[in-house]
């Protein structure tokens, strides 16, 4: 494992430490909100529509520990095609927190071959631009573009780091830990455009769902 590597590893096991140790001794009953639960999470957004969500097998939600989910394959009218996950945690004090797909991925077989950011210009049609992850995956000959994030209480953050500290923030100010995570997956085609195609349409389809979350994933 190279410096950088390790430095980032021992950084994340920290964080990870001190969340779990604070939030497990919280006292404090916590703040229960109400949200609209992906059951309803419209089919059709923009000009994206899915015609049938995609249940996970019962061993990964037992690993995730996620309280609401959805998992579905939206496609444009183009023939253009994503895949949405979104995990939502109503609580992480006992131990069930957000699960990052630098890990998820590689268990199912994917290698990430590039990382980074990706900024988002007026993500939400009225101004605001996000940061997400960008991650470019491979198995085998077959290539992925993933974008995610982590959302709560009105932000959208990509660092793993600060979406643990916040977390610890927010319980001792709010006495909430709700949370959740968001993943899009467009598959890259062969050829010199293949990222670049695909990133158009991973991006196009955030500013579809953005305006959507607040109502799934309370601010």
């Amino acid at each position: 494992m190279t410096r950088p590597l390790l430095a980032r590893a021992v950084a994340i096991c920290v964080v990870l430490a001190a969340t779990t140790i604070f939030l497990a001794n919280a006292r404090r009953a916590e703040i229960t909100v109400e949200r609209n639960t992906f059951a309803t999470f419209p089919m059709t957004t923009g000009p994206w529509s899915a015609t049938a969500d995609s249940p996970l097998d019962e061993d990964v939600l037992k690993v995730l520990g996620v309280d609401d989910y959805v998992s579905r394959i939206y496609y444009r009218t183009d023939g253009a095609a994503v895949g949405l996950y979104m995990g939502y945690y109503a609580s992480q004090r006992q131990g069930d927190t957000i699960h990052s797909p630098q890990n998820c991925l590689p268990g199912a077989g994917w290698e990430a071959v590039s990382e980074g950011r990706l900024h988002i210009a007026n993500a939400d049609g009225h101004g605001r631009d996000i940061i997400v992850n960008r991650y470019i995956v491979q198995k085998g000959l077959d290539r992925q573009l993933v974008l995610y994030w982590y959302q709560s209480h009105g932000r959208v953050v990509a660092s793993e780091y600060w979406s643990k500290l916040y977390l610890i923030t927010d319980a001792i100010r709010t006495n909430r830990t709700d949370g959740s995570m968001v993943r899009v997956i467009a598959p890259i085609a062969h050829g010199d455009e293949g990222v670049a195609a695909a990133e158009r349409v991973a991006e196009d389809f955030v500013r579809a769902i953005v305006p959507t979350l607040p109502a799934y994933l309370p601010e």
